[in-house]
């Protein structure tokens, strides 16, 4: 798996694709749209994190709806150490590839609405950003 432990490779797919279901139902919107749009966004993440997220099957935390996403905002913190520690530089590109996505799935629909702002920004302060 690139280079990373089976666990880091759940961190990092919980972290990219729960970053994006929690921004996706923040709001009503367009969720095929926002899918796409998310899935897109994903090419700008760094190639062998890209890979890694691929790689396998997402699994979101589980519980209420508080739970997970303070289970996905842990899962980006921690991606942010775990990158960090390896590159500096792959860290930033992981960073700024989220906070792309969920720009990108928060404006599918043509608007960004006030609930879709507040959760990318906890992504961003979540990545550190």
């Amino acid at each position: 798996m690139s280079g990373y432990t089976d666990e880091e490779g759940r961190t990092l797919r919980t972290a990219v694709y729960g970053a994006m279901v929690l921004v996706s139902v923040a709001e009503e919107g367009a969720l095929d749209q926002e899918s796409r749009a998310g899935i897109r966004a994903m090419a700008t993440l760094p190639p062998e994190v890209r890979h890694v997220v691929g790689s396998d099957a997402p699994e979101l935390p589980a519980g209420s709806v508080v739970d997970v996403e303070n289970g996905v905002l842990a899962a980006l913190r921690d991606s942010m150490s775990l990158l960090s520690a390896r590159s500096a530089a792959q860290a930033d590109a992981f960073a700024d590839a989220v906070v792309a996505m969920c720009a990108e799935v928060a404006s599918a629909d043509g608007r960004v609405g006030r609930a879709e702002d507040a959760v990318v920004g906890k992504v961003r302060a979540a990545l550190g950003r």
